[in-house]
């Protein structure tokens, strides 16, 4: 259930028994562990509540988790579809997540516009240009000088992508531009042909594999 809402989505408590197969009332007994325990909270519209990931440190702790989890066996052509989609690009809570954010951060590191750390990126002068030109102010979100960035170790690549503040504008961007659309089956993204050759002059080099 914690899962089915990192990609920011609010559920409601039926939906998310569906989504772990299992009975609504061992879903709500369940529900409520999660939020006394203080990983969920509740939107509420008129009669309907919804379930959301309480914070970003949530969505980062599910993320750290995924990493020591062993791979869930794959027993159906459609299982090993929806696999590759998340393992090739997906929302991580509020950022992206999969190869292609692996990818534009190595892309990043390259271009000397990000210094890689061991607890995030330092933004270049080179890389604040380089976002303030996409719309994104670094140093207004980042709060610090010279700018620092939060990462994710990526679940499916073992290596770091960009979170934070600066995720999450980096993803509306590419949003907001169709480089990229939301998948309406799971929290998978795909790169449109406009972003296909978009991100590939952005990043200085092809970023989608």
């Amino acid at each position: 259930m914690l899962d089915a809402l990192m990609d920011g989505r609010a559920l409601s408590a039926g939906e998310l028994a569906r989504l772990a197969g299992i009975s609504p009332q061992t879903g709500s007994a369940h529900l409520q562990k999660l939020l006394e325990a203080g990983f969920l909270a509740v939107r509420v519209q008129g009669r309907h509540r919804y379930y959301v990931l309480a914070n970003a440190d949530v969505a980062y702790a599910i993320e750290a988790l995924n990493l020591l989890m062993p791979r869930s066996p794959v027993h159906s052509l459609r299982q090993s579809l929806a696999a590759q989609r998340l393992t090739a690009a997906r929302t991580c809570y509020n950022h992206l997540g999969g190869a292609l954010a692996v990818s534009i951060a190595t892309a990043l590191v390259e271009s000397g516009r990000c210094d890689r750390f061991e607890a995030g990126f330092g933004i270049t002068p080179a890389g604040i240009e380089f976002f303030r030109d996409l719309g994104i102010d670094v140093v207004g979100l980042c709060g610090a000088d010279p700018p620092f960035t939060k990462t994710c170790i990526d679940w499916t690549q073992r290596r770091q992508h960009l979170a934070g503040p600066l995720g999450t504008a980096l993803l509306r961007v590419l949003i907001e531009r169709s480089l990229i659309v939301r998948s309406t089956q799971d929290r998978s993204v795909r790169v449109t042909e406009r972003g296909r050759s978009q991100l590939a002059a952005l990043f200085l080099r092809d970023v989608v594999a």
